[in-house]
């Protein structure tokens, strides 16, 4: 049983919901997201809430109740507050910065690394060894910080590379002399 898919989404003020058929429109302050979801989810729209109910208890529309109730609440949350992704870089001589809209990474490599955000994400660069993606979408904003972090994953041997802020690098002993 879904225990996420009962519980109703609360509309924030200043967010609008629209439904046309399968298709949901949300609409705030910060931007407008659109997405169609399963023609057999029930997705009930009142003045305040927004609940999801399914049909029947089968395998497929069990997965599905919570699954589409979470993207609408993140739907929700991203037009009223928005989402932030940091990453944090570690290693001597490893950087970023910002020319213009694009992320220029230096991490070793012989050549700089650059990264375009698609329109609606927004990338920050506080200081040299730290990157902020901020958007109102939670699926690309988490798409592009895995991106920029694939670059040049943390290893375990020295710690060195791009990692989420707060993310634990299980660390390895090196080789052992004689």
């Amino acid at each position: 049983m879904s225990r996420i898919g009962l519980k109703p989404i609360e509309i924030p003020n200043g967010v609008t919901v629209t439904k046309n058929s399968t298709e949901i429109t949300v609409k705030g302050p910060k931007g407008e997201l659109t997405r169609s979801f399963h023609p057999d989810m029930e997705i009930t729209i009142n003045e305040k809430e927004i609940l999801v109910a399914r049909p029947t208890d089968s395998k497929e529309h069990r997965s599905l109740h919570g699954t589409t109730r979470s993207l609408i609440s993140n739907m929700v949350e991203g037009v009223s507050a928005g989402f932030a992704k940091a990453l944090e870089i570690t290693g001597v001589g490893y950087r970023a910065q910002k020319q213009g809209t694009k992320l220029v990474l230096n991490v070793g490599y012989s050549h700089p690394v650059e990264f375009e955000p698609e329109k609606g994400i927004e990338i920050e660069v506080p200081e040299n060894t730290k990157v902020i993606v901020k958007g109102i979408s939670k699926e690309r904003v988490g798409a592009l910080a895995a991106n920029i972090r694939a670059v040049r994953p943390p290893e375990p041997y020295k710690g060195k590379g791009i990692r989420y802020e707060g993310e634990y690098v299980r660390r390895k002993e090196g080789k052992t002399g004689k």
